[in-house]
């Protein structure tokens, strides 16, 4: 069985290079027809990245295109053949297929480049139009303009344009199939551009799917739902399907019955609980237990198990959105790691600018882009308004957002972890040199705000910081922060798994010079406070005795701390 198991190409997005060499692939053909009979004139379907849906329009574009009329082979023995009406449709049809994934710009001008290059490039490929007779000499003169180079407002009518001159040859209207429409807008939001390409991308979109009459039906994919306003605004109700939508919930990743039949495949079976540990747990709609492709396919090639898909990305946005939101968003991030849910409200039109004030959004995004799932979801009967309870996805997602936290400290890892060596050591005078080499790195980057307060500055450090605490030293420690013991909230607790270790308190103060005249006043306030709201009790109502609780008081003046 095991030697009978089909050959593995990792990163195949060709549907015709995987039938034709008998690849391994998953039947996702039923999409064709479940898409088709629909009838939605544009349908937009976000799903996280390496999620199939390249792969899924180069099948869409091999089983319409009349470029590919004489290729049925590719789709016998597949669902779709079965439905005898649908071989009929087979080749039938021009189509545009074109692809945003690689529009990876930190300038406007340069994505704007890159998106007429696109064009460009789609239009060569049916030069043999400009030379038919059905165009008119002012067709002509504006397919000669279409470059890399072209304005603005040629650019954002050429897919108008070019439905039109197809239909115009072909007497049937084209299909077109944006793929990844929404990687460009994420860069812009990355680089500080968003304005400028929402406002193209919403000109290109009203002419290619509002005012044309010259296209059949559209499908667009992406990670995300940007917000209607940013660039669906001159739509007329496009079909949106999101991560918690129940059509087309099986189209994209593959469902528990197909992973147990891969891992059959391969020989594999043995293996279906960690598989499931590390790379289940993605719902759609109502639909659960869908495994992330990627990984799948990657796992059944190397037979080792590793974050796979958490590692084909920078993550870059996600990082930065935890890394300098408020200690409300890491105190959450904390819950999340080890285990917990978020109860939240979700508004999956993704408002990018909104990233920046608003703690909904960004976890609107994090279950956009596949690193929290539902768990559960509710409607308020009064209200109408959907709140759901979210997690961290799976074990892969559990590892890249340690790996996230831990990058963080980068130019000061080595300070960081000789401060947890100091602190688990109890040597106050190293965790002070320490410490200080740690903040004086990254405490900017914690808080990139326009103008970073002395009071906010050390307080999204130390949440931060905590995040660290919890990935280095969870294996010996329950960590929390900002918890109720005594008569208040303690900064941090470290409540030893061994007897052998000792529990440790952390109390963080911003210097106050009006209270307090040097920092070690800070540092005695710290620990003053400690005693006073007796934030030992839950530490001594487990039976941990007074003499194994360390005690520590952190001072901040700007970017220098003292610990006693």
């Amino acid at each position: 069985m095991v030697n009978m198991a089909r050959t593995i190409s990792i990163g195949g997005q060709d549907f015709a290079k995987l039938i034709t060499n008998h690849y391994f692939y998953i039947d996702k053909t039923m999409f064709i027809k479940e898409w088709w009979e629909n009838g939605d004139d544009v349908t937009l379907i976000t799903r996280p990245r390496r999620f199939g849906k390249t792969l899924n329009m180069s099948m869409i574009e091999q089983f319409f295109s009349l470029q590919y009329a004489d290729c049925c082979n590719l789709f016998e023995g597949l669902s779709i053949w079965k439905e005898e009406a649908y071989q009929q449709m087979q080749g039938t049809y021009p189509v545009l297929n074109l692809s945003f994934a690689s529009v990876k710009e930190n300038t406007y001008e340069n994505a704007k480049t890159a998106i007429c290059q696109i064009f460009s490039d789609i239009y060569n490929k049916y030069q043999f139009l400009r030379d038919c007779d059905v165009l008119t000499q002012r067709d002509k003169t504006y397919f000669d303009r279409v470059s890399e180079q072209m304005c603005e407002s040629d650019a954002a009518i050429a897919l108008y344009k070019l439905s039109d001159f197809l239909y115009r040859y072909y007497g049937k209207k084209p299909i077109i199939l944006l793929d990844e429409y929404d990687t460009p807008l994420q860069e812009a939001y990355i680089h500080g551009f968003w304005n400028e390409i929402t406002a193209f991308i919403r000109k290109l979109f009203n002419a290619s799917f509002k005012t044309n009459p010259y296209f059949d039906r559209a499908v667009l994919t992406g990670i995300t739902r940007i917000s209607k306003e940013s660039v669906f605004s001159d739509l007329n109700n496009p079909e949106v399907i999101t991560a918690t939508s129940d059509k087309y919930t099986t189209a994209f990743g593959f469902t528990q019955s197909e992973v147990t039949a891969a891992l059959q495949e391969y020989g594999l079976t043995q293996k279906e609980a960690q598989v499931k540990d590390w790379y289940d747990g993605f719902t759609f709609g109502s639909t659960k237990n869908i495994y992330n492709p990627w990984s799948i396919i990657n796992y059944l090639k190397k037979r080792i198990f590793s974050a796979y898909w958490a590692n084909t990305s920078s993550n870059s946005l996600v990082s930065k959105l935890i890394r300098e939101g408020s200690k409300d968003i890491k105190m959450v991030m904390e819950n999340l790691l080890k285990g917990g849910q978020l109860h939240t409200k979700i508004d999956e039109q993704i408002v990018f600018n909104q990233l920046n004030h608003s703690d909904s959004a960004i976890w609107s995004l994090l279950l956009a882009s596949g690193y929290l799932t539902v768990e559960k979801h509710t409607i308020d009967e009064e209200s109408g308004k959907e709140e759901y309870d979210l997690k961290l996805t799976n074990k892969e997602v559990h590892i890249m957002f340690e790996n996230i936290i831990e990058s963080w400290f980068g130019s000061s890892t080595a300070s960081y972890n000789d401060f947890i060596k100091a602190l688990l050591a109890d040597d106050k005078k190293a965790m002070n040199h320490y410490i200080n080499d740690v903040a004086l790195a990254t405490f900017s980057y914690f808080d990139t705000g326009n103008k970073p307060t002395a009071k906010v500055e050390p307080e999204r450090f130390y949440h931060g910081f905590v995040l660290g605490l919890l990935v280095d030293l969870s294996d010996r420690y329950m960590i929390t922060s900002n918890r109720e013991s005594g008569f208040g909230r303690y900064d941090v607790m470290l409540e030893p798994y061994s007897q052998q270790d000792n529990a440790i308190l952390l109390e963080f103060k911003v210097h106050d010079p009006e209270e307090e005249t040097t920092l070690a006043d800070t540092v005695a306030a710290a620990l003053l406070q400690i005693d006073q709201k007796n934030y030992t009790a839950s530490l001594q109502a487990k039976g941990i005795a007074n003499h194994r609780i360390r005690k520590y008081g952190f001072a901040f003046e700007g970017k220098h701390v003292l610990i006693g």
